[in-house]
């Protein structure tokens, strides 16, 4: 009668042995199956995000390196560029400046996103100047683009390119890529000063106007004091 009765038992044992290393292996098949999740997604590149200049942001009303990078780097702008599948691979805003020839400092802050096929700068100029009518001092392929209703100025620019040398000579600088660029009137009523939107391709392929034209209406219209219409 022993005998009877171990032979269920063992093969309860057998059964709940068997049991156990089949949810032993799905444990550590879901553990492997977390850790890999965990292990893609951390190696995943994220886009970036701005970092602002080293140099403290100006008082008053005007806009900032930081802001002018705030507007840029929206998550939209792979989309516009029409490379919905990159990421930025760097973005920052900064502050600058020039002297004018009566001495004063015109203040220049910009912004710049890097993608794998383009780069967008975005900047400000607080010089008083209007910018009706100066497609005349921008070379033969400027002519005149209203954006949101203001005065603008679409023409073509370059980059500039700096090689360094292996031996720690000085750097080379000469002639970058060509760009489009697009000035737009700070002011409805074109009372001086200006926003700029400049983009160019890594290829040094001339980037389409419909391209920036369409990264500017957007970006833009998101900086203080512009129109929300649209």
């Amino acid at each position: 009668m022993a005998e009877e009765n171990d032979a269920p038992m063992k093969s309860a044992n057998a059964w709940g042995q068997a049991l156990a290393a089949v949810v032993l292996v799905g444990a550590l098949s879901g553990g492997f199956w977390v850790l890999a999740k965990m292990s893609a997604a951390q190696s995943e590149p994220k886009p970036a995000t701005c970092s602002a200049g080293e140099s403290p942001a100006p008082k008053g009303k005007r806009l900032t390196g930081a802001r002018l990078c705030e507007a840029l780097n929206r998550p939209d702008l792979a989309a516009l560029l029409g490379t919905p599948k990159e990421i930025a691979k760097t973005a920052s805003g900064s502050e600058s400046s020039y002297g004018s020839p009566g001495g004063k400092q015109i203040a220049t802050p910009q912004a710049q996103v890097e993608f794998e096929t383009y780069t967008v700068t975005l900047s400000a100029t607080y010089d008083g100047l209007p910018v009706a009518g100066s497609e005349g001092l921008l070379g033969s392929y400027a002519h005149p683009q209203k954006v949101w209703g203001r005065p603008g100025v679409l023409y073509s620019t370059r980059t500039i390119g700096i090689s360094f040398r292996l031996d720690g000579g000085d750097a080379d600088s000469g002639p970058g890529v060509p760009a489009r660029a697009l000035t737009v009137a700070q002011d409805p009523k074109d009372r001086g000063g200006s926003v700029d939107v400049t983009l160019w391709r890594a290829d040094g392929t001339v980037p389409d106007d419909a391209v920036l034209l369409r990264v500017a209406e957007r970006v833009l219209r998101t900086l203080p004091g512009w129109a929300s219409r649209g």
